[in-house]
């Protein structure tokens, strides 16, 4: 088995053929972050070549960005190289002047009392630079170098301990650590929110301290090619959390929920729950703030990337009112419930809303044809009420008489026939009676114009819609002035000199022999 893994690598597993086996999608394979979920960035600079230099330059800010082993090492080397150089230095004085020699007689004034070898020396230094003063060794008034290396040995010591113990409290009091009370939701979530398809995440601070004009930013990480064919890897464009609004000043006092609106300007606009799946981005959110207990500012950061972008999910609500105050219950922070959220994209949304439906929008073809029909059948039931008035009396003798002879025929022989004719596509004048006004007028004048006029008005009759029926004949014939007796209304087609229907086109008069 060993030999088999040497060969096939640490993936090979072997498979037992005996039973049947089930074969699973493939495992996606976790590619690398561009920022932790601790906030750290995963980015290593090399091959800096000569800009090496730059780091010493700015020697104070490297020491306090080194990590704390680093740092601690420095710092006690430091001291200890320092320690070692001057008591080597308060030696050599000794051993110079040959106070190593003659420093127990009695009547012998040494530059420095009671330094007998390099241990003396190391302890009169280090009396020195820590102020302790023993009062054992001391430095007498014959030895002026001494009195030199002593003042060096002092301005070397402020400056050395100014150094070294202001870059450990720079470094102890940094709020790194204040960020660990800052908490992230561990997914984020898309789902709708006001009728609107938003990006959501959940932020929270641990400590009864305040964060101090907080605001929350958020960048997507995500590499694009642009139309002249650049590619940019790990590009980054900003997402709307409200800065327009104000929704990215937090109040951080309780947990929040930070929300994205997905609209045409969002990067998100075409993300729908199946492209999230092919989809590689990287979203990174950042929280700045002062702490209020020290005056300094505080940044948090963490990261999501497409695996971690739950669709259709929202987080469980975190706050309860107890008697007195409200309590916040960070064992469902994390915790997230599906709802009904719509598969598709808000892009594919608004694509789809903008479409006419064909239900809702009839074809101009529908909508005349059924215009027309309607002011047919209207024509029907206007030829049946004239027909009842006709047999009380009223009209009976106002209508031509062709007409009174298919009003007599009945009522349902009547509306049978103008049913078929206004089923046929082209609407023609199928009597005299449906003839329009104009061409009545035409046909009442007198004259060889006049005849040559109603001819050519008769061949357009069939591009104009069958609207005139008995009952509109019957109103317009009506004569408005207030004559004592109304006068009977002449047939347009009978009067005149002769039969001029016989006047009228063949088509015209082969419809009137069949009706």
């Amino acid at each position: 088995m060993a030999a088999l893994r040497r060969k096939f690598g640490e993936d090979y597993q072997v498979v037992n053929t005996n039973r049947p086996t089930s074969f699973s999608a493939p495992v996606k394979k976790k590619r690398q972050r561009f920022v932790d979920k601790n906030g750290r960035c995963n980015v290593q600079h090399g091959n800096l070549g000569g800009e090496t230099s730059r780091y010493l330059s700015d020697l104070f800010t490297t020491l306090v960005d080194l990590k704390w082993r680093w740092n601690l090492l420095i710092f006690i080397l430091t001291y200890t190289i320092a320690w070692l150089v001057m008591a080597s230095m308060w030696w050599i004085i000794a051993y110079i002047r040959g106070d190593l020699n003659h420093g127990h007689e009695q009547s012998y004034t040494p530059c420095v009392a009671n330094v007998y070898n390099f241990p003396s020396a190391f302890l009169f230094f280090i009396e020195t630079e820590a102020t302790i003063g023993y009062g054992h060794r001391y430095i007498t008034e014959k030895c002026p170098e001494g009195i030199i290396l002593f003042l060096f040995q002092s301005l070397l010591g402020s400056i050395v301990d100014a150094f070294l113990i202001g870059c450990m409290f720079i470094k102890m009091s940094q709020p790194k650590k204040r960020a660990e009370t800052l908490m992230f939701s561990q997914d984020a979530v898309i789902s709708q929110r006001d009728g609107k398809l938003c990006l959501m995440f959940r932020v929270g601070n641990l400590r009864n301290s305040h964060m101090v004009s907080a605001q929350i930013r958020c960048k997507l990480i995500k590499s694009r090619q642009t139309p002249e064919g650049e590619f940019l890897p790990l590009d980054q464009c900003e997402l709307d959390v409200g800065f327009g609004t104000g929704a990215d000043q937090l109040f951080l006092v309780s947990p929040l929920t930070i929300c994205h609106e997905i609209n045409p300007k969002s990067p998100f606009f075409d993300l729908s729950k199946r492209s999230l799946m092919n989809e590689q981005f990287e979203i990174v959110v950042i929280l700045e703030g002062i702490v209020e207990t020290t005056g300094m500012t505080c940044q948090a950061r963490t990261s999501y990337t497409e695996d971690e972008v739950l669709w259709g999910h929202r987080f469980l609500p975190v706050m309860s009112l107890e008697e007195g105050f409200f309590r916040v219950d960070y064992s469902q922070f994390h915790s997230t419930f599906e709802v009904p959220t719509p598969p598709y994209s808000v892009k594919e949304h608004a694509e789809k809303n903008s479409l006419p439906s064909p239900m809702s929008t009839p074809t101009p073809a529908l909508t005349e044809g059924h215009g027309s029909r309607r002011d047919r059948v209207f024509s029907v039931d206007c030829i049946s009420t004239e027909e009842e008035r006709g047999h009380q009396g009223v009209a009976g003798g106002r209508l031509p008489s062709k007409l009174q002879r298919m009003s007599s025929s009945g009522k349902e022989d009547l509306q049978r026939k103008v049913l078929l004719l206004s089923s046929q596509h082209s609407e023609k004048a199928c009597s005299t009676g449906d003839l329009p006004l104009k061409l009545q007028r035409l046909s009442s004048s007198s004259g060889p114009e006049a005849e040559n006029r109603l001819q050519l008005k008769s061949l357009k009759v069939g591009f104009e819609p069958m609207t005139q029926s008995t009952g509109d004949l019957y109103q317009h014939s009506l004569a408005p002035t207030p004559a004592p007796a109304p006068a009977p209304m002449h047939s347009p087609l009978l009067s005149g000199a002769g039969r001029l229907e016989d006047k009228l086109p063949a088509k015209l008069r082969k419809m009137n022999a069949d009706r």
